[in-house]
């Protein structure tokens, strides 16, 4: 069974591009010593040490030691509580947290700051947000904006408290050792700069929905049979579908752990982790996807196109909701990965469809008659 031309010609186009795409990607996960440039996910790893970080990317983590600066446009941004960073955090995003060490200054802007309580910034703390908590220890100085400002009952900060915010809250049990004084001039300047140019605190927020609706485009246009069936399972069994992702989501790190204790598997679980860190990311926007055409099913609407708009945009507006936004989005992470798992498993898992006595093609599993 052969292809119609328009239909091999604009796969070879997509999945050319989802090539640039992904390998953009790989190439930000398995930078050696410092990462320069954009990518999809930055991950320093919890044994490993960059010079800096600068550029653009979805997600950076750092579970290992940056001995420079931080210094990134992203979706989200997160030290956890092993990582370390020897220099400056400068950042727009999605969502920020810090739950390690950071030896210079905090710039961040963005929906949502958290700082851990087990966080330590050496320096001062600058910051514009919808939200921002403060649970950790800050040596310097606090310059915030934001709707809301929560000072945590394990907040420390050593020099001043200078704020501007709609809602301010302070456990009795919160440390400062300067004044705390409401400035309204804060609100509109605080945030990082990049070279003397101030970044808003939403930059983040629109350059992961440009990036997770590029990688939408892609997967739809490569694959509209398979994407169809991924957003099929959501909504005809979303118990099964978010349960398989939970599922997933806990035992594919597990695995890569216990690859990785022996010398042989080291590079397979470094491999595997790249490949699981992209899988996630499809499965984000797959669960994205999947929930907005269910929600445009309601509205006897199907239009594939319409649905990946109405669910990237969707919870990028509900993400910036604290607490329910973050619920909301790891809802559609185990979503989109359970149904992903299981859709996988259907086209490729032994199932053998015969066509005057041979297997069916991965093109024959995947086509359908609709056009893109």
């Amino acid at each position: 069974m052969s292809l119609p031309a328009a239909t091999v010609w604009r796969r070879v186009v997509a999945l050319s591009f989802a090539l640039v795409l992904l390998l953009s990607v790989g190439s930000g996960v398995a930078a050696a010593q410092s990462f320069q440039g954009a990518a999809g996910t930055v991950v320093v790893g919890p044994d490993e040490t960059y010079d800096s970080i600068e550029g653009i990317a979805g997600t950076v983590i750092v579970r290992g030691t940056v001995t420079g600066d931080v210094s990134t446009a992203a979706g989200t941004v997160h030290v956890t509580e092993s990582g370390t960073v020897g220099g400056n955090v400068q950042t727009a995003a999605g969502t920020v947290r810090i739950d390690g060490n950071v030896a210079g200054d905090v710039n961040a802007a963005g929906s949502t700051v958290e700082i851990g309580e087990t966080a330590r910034i050496g320096g001062s703390l600058e910051s514009g947000a919808a939200y921002l908590s403060i649970d950790g220890t800050v040596d310097g100085d606090v310059t915030a904006g934001a709707e809301t400002i929560v000072l945590g009952p394990n907040a420390q900060v050593a020099g001043d408290f200078r704020y501007d915010a709609e809602t301010f809250t302070r456990d009795p049990d919160a440390s400062v050792g300067g004044s705390v004084v409401q400035d309204a001039s804060i609100r509109d300047s605080a945030g990082p700069t990049f070279g003397g140019l101030a970044v808003p605190g939403w930059l983040g927020t629109i350059y992961g929905l440009f990036a997770n609706l590029l990688l939408g485009v892609v997967l739809l246009a490569a694959f509209p049979a398979f994407s169809t069936r991924v957003a099929e399972r959501v909504a005809d069994d979303p118990v099964k579908s978010g349960g398989i992702g939970l599922l997933t989501l806990v035992a594919v790190p597990l695995a890569l752990i216990v690859l990785a204790a022996t010398i042989v598997g080291i590079p397979l679980s470094l491999v595997g982790a790249v490949a699981f860190g992209i899988s996630v990311w499809v499965a984000v926007v797959y669960g994205q996807y999947a929930v907005g055409a269910w929600a445009l099913s309601l509205a006897d609407g199907d239009n594939r196109w319409v649905a990946l708009v109405v669910g990237l945009l969707g919870f990028a507006i509900l993400g910036a909701v604290p607490v329910l936004g973050g619920v909301l989005e790891l809802v559609a992470l185990l979503l989109g990965l359970g149904a992903l798992a299981l859709t996988l498993q259907e086209a490729y898992g032994g199932r053998r469809e015969t066509s005057g006595g041979r297997q069916a093609t991965l093109d024959e599993t995947t086509s359908d008659t609709s056009t893109a």
